[in-house]
């Protein structure tokens, strides 16, 4: 088990070490900033969003190892998908991260992160970027993981002691 997590460390080292998709999309369809104050992770998603397909993805922003992995592979994962696609996958990752099952077809190489799921530290900066795409495609321009700013954040945290 420790060379499992091994590796899922080094995929997530060498995703902050070089991200995916790391660039401001001018113009955009749909973008939301994401912060985190507790530990100040702060990232902004653009989409180019053409009909209901998501043609093109990217992100910009700091913080740490975990939050840009996280956006690094969630835009290489979502691009060329549909919006219902992507929702879906959000909800998969933020179950994941929740600590509740989710078959491995439906999360893929974003298992990675599953040991995340069991620092509540640092779950916050895994599901940041997923919050603000969500937010993008809802048609809200900020976000973040702290004070029940939208109602996807008060879903998130129903029935979870505070992170």
């Amino acid at each position: 088990m420790s060379d499992m997590r091994a590796l899922y460390q080094e995929v997530i080292l060498e995703h902050n070490k070089k991200p995916r998709n790391f660039k401001i999309l001018d113009p955009c369809t749909h973008q939301a900033h994401g912060y985190n104050p507790l530990c100040g992770d702060d990232y902004t998603v653009y989409t180019i969003v053409n009909g209901d397909t998501i043609e093109d993805i990217s992100f910009q922003g700091r913080g740490c190892a975990i939050s840009k992995a996280s956006a690094s592979m969630m835009t290489s994962r979502l691009k060329g998908k549909s919006t219902d696609d992507a929702e879906k996958l959000i909800a998969a990752f933020r179950e994941m991260m929740t600590g509740q099952e989710v078959e491995k077809d439906r999360i893929g190489h974003l298992k990675v992160f599953e040991g995340v799921s069991k620092l509540p530290s640092r779950i916050k900066c895994a599901v940041l970027p997923w919050h603000a795409l969500h937010a993008a495609l809802n048609g809200s321009q900020d976000t973040t993981t702290e004070g029940g700013k939208d109602e996807w954040d008060n879903d998130a945290n129903s029935g979870k002691e505070e992170q």
